[in-house]
Parts: structure tokens; sequence; C-alpha cells
């Protein structure tokens, strides 16, 4: 078969490299691909030279009510990554007991901080902010997609969407500072099922966990110490909540739990704070198993019996405000301080889609794109 050439891709309706305000990346691609033949004529159209990131973050319900509810929680439940526990002995519990009570109760969790406006949940919302902030800043360099891990959009649309746009290398960006295989492999994973079905695979590339990065370091910390001085109160003690696992993941050597506490205490020295003032735990366990300690729930409870009165907690493992952090920190938490005695409490928002939030997104990705761009 005859070589393809932009111009004669052109001919065959394709879309150029070099329309539509592709980058000088793009341009380079489409120059690598030499030869001076023509296509036949029963040739499909050709695009290709664009360079694409795909965005991707945990999921959320596509409703509140029941079957949403089910659909989300079955999905997400039954992976393997985030359930280890013998099929044989999870898949009963699951489809008879935790499918038929928890969707109910946990949809009224979701409608306390659902986006009534957009009809969404609030992880939806912000990725899709902090997409299109991206695309903004990177311009035509790059074509920046996002998509859900377990709901939608799903992550094999959205690499289709980028090969259909000419985007022959993806630069995948799972959205989790600290790499923990329920959350970064699991959403690799389902790029790669992906891959695996494509004749014409694009070159990928996944960008590594940032944990330790001084610009994600010194952005948590900027946003703290604004966020601090905007309250009325100065806490007495600061609480990093990192969503837990189970203590067995650790065991079996998932690097969650050492890049986790590596964080906290990262943060803590750039604000200058003692080990008793800020403190990390791990919230959100659910079952009967160990999970890593200490758990944020009971040191809330704790610091209330002791006689702390002001206390703050922020959640510096997740890139977006969702229902770990808007219901169970600042709604469950926040309960379980005032009720022991508790008489001033504050969460402090994630980064999200602010301007300290996509200057860590905007530098992992300008970093994990270094040789495509240059």
């Amino acid at each position: 078969m005859n070589e393809v050439t932009p111009n004669a891709a052109l001919a065959r309706g394709a879309t150029p490299v070099g329309q539509a305000g592709a980058s000088a990346a793009g341009q380079a691609g489409a120059k690598s691909v030499g030869g001076a033949g023509t296509l036949p004529a029963d040739h499909p159209a050709v695009r290709w030279g664009r360079i694409g990131v795909l965005l991707m973050n945990l999921g959320t319900p596509e409703g509140t009510s029941y079957w949403p509810m089910r659909r989300y929680l079955k999905e997400f439940l039954s992976d393997r990554r985030v359930i280890e526990v013998p099929r044989a002995i999870w898949w009963p519990l699951l489809n008879l007991v935790i499918l038929t009570k928890r969707p109910g109760p946990k949809g009224r969790d979701y409608a306390s901080v659902w986006n009534t406006e957009r009809d969404e949940g609030p992880l939806k919302t912000i990725t899709r902010g902090q997409a299109e902030k991206l695309q903004a800043a990177m311009g035509d360099k790059v074509v920046v997609d996002w998509a859900m891990r377990y709901g939608k959009p799903e992550v094999d649309q959205r690499i289709q969407a980028l090969l259909e746009q000419g985007c022959d290398r993806i630069l995948l960006v799972p959205l989790y500072p600290q790499y923990a295989a329920a959350t970064s492999a699991t959403a690799c994973d389902q790029a790669f099922r992906a891959l695996m079905k494509m004749r014409w695979q694009p070159t990928v590339r996944v960008s590594p966990p940032y944990h330790d990065d001084p610009v994600y370091i010194e952005a948590v910390a900027s946003a703290i110490r604004r966020d601090l001085a905007a309250l009325d109160f100065e806490p007495e003690v600061i609480l990093t909540s990192f969503h837990g696992v189970p203590k067995s993941y650790l065991l079996k050597g998932d690097p969650y739990h050492c890049q986790c506490v590596k964080t906290g205490r990262l943060i803590r020295e750039a604000l200058g704070y003692s080990p008793e003032r800020m403190r990390v735990t791990f919230q959100s366990r659910f079952g009967n198993e160990e999970w890593l300690k200490p758990y944020t729930d009971e040191t809330v409870k704790e610091l209330a019996a002791k006689g702390v009165k002001r206390l703050a907690i922020v959640a510096p493992g997740f890139t977006a405000d969702c229902l770990e952090t808007l219901e169970e920190l600042d709604g469950e938490n926040r309960h379980y301080f005032e009720e022991g005695g508790g008489e001033h409490f504050a969460y402090l928002p994630c980064l999200n889609d602010g301007p300290e939030g996509m200057r860590v997104i905007e530098h992992v990705v300008a970093r994990e794109l270094k040789g495509w761009l240059d």
C-alpha cells in the first residue's frame, strides 16, 4: 500500500494537521509521514499527528435515585482492584445484600451535595472544569478530554474521541496525587482494555503520581494558608485526611500509605506546623477488615473528647471535592466534632479547578509531554 501523505489524507476528507489551530507539534508529526504516493480510492480517511491528554477521575452516579445508584455501586464494587475479597465470598454479599440495601442511603448522601443545576455530582462538574481550563491554557498544542473510571463519560469512548480528532499520541492523567492500585491502576486498566480492542493503537504515556512534587506541595500549602486566613478562628488542630484502603493492601506492597504520609509531612513542613498540630488520618472505610489508621472519624471524636474546640480538616489526596469530602468530612465529621463538644469546625476545600489546582495539573501535563511538544 502507498504511504500516507498529508495531501493524500486531505483528498480523502480527513482533517489535516494544521487545520482548526493544530499545534506546531502536530505539524511536525504530520511531516514525519513521508512518501510521495497517493491513497488508493478505497482507502479509509486517516487522521494523525495530534497530541491528546485524557484526565481520568473516579466517577459518579448518573442520578441519586435507586437504579442509577445501584448501577454505579455495582460497577465500582465489582472491580477486583477495589475489592480484593475472593469472588465466592464477595459476589453473594454484593448482589444479595449491598446492592439491595446501599443504593437508597447512598443516593440520599449524594443528593445532599448534588449539583441540581447541571443534574450531576460535583466530581463531574469540577473535572469538566479542570479539562476546559487545561484546554484553554494549552491552546492548540493538545486536545484535552476527560473521563470517569466508573460511570460516564466512559474512558474507552473518550479515547476513541481523541483518536477521531487525529490524536495518535495520548497522555493519560489519573487525577490522584498518591498512587494506589484501587485508583490510579484501575483507571489505567480501563484505558488499556480500550487499547486492546484497537487495530491502530495510539502511543500512550501515563503520568506518574505527584505526591511529593514541590509544585503540588506548595499549591496545597498556599491554598491552606489562604483558607485559614479567611476563617474567624484559628484551629488548634488541622487534620490532613486521605481516603483509606484496607491495611492488607499496604502489606501486599501498595505504596499508597507511604505516599500519603510523605505528602502530609511535606505540607506540614511547608506550613511550619508541629506534628501535634497537623496530623495525617484516613477516612471512608467500610466492612470489618482493618483499614489504614488513624481513622479520621475516630480522631475527630477523640479530639473533641479531649477538649479541642477548634478544628479544621483538609483533603489533599482529592483533586476535586466530592461525596467523600463534602458529605463525609464537611457533614458527618462536623457533626461528630460539634456533638462531642467542639465549637468551631472548618473543612478546607480541595484545589479543584481553582488557580492552585490548575497550576498543579498544568505542571504535571507539561512535564509529561516533554519530547512530544518540545
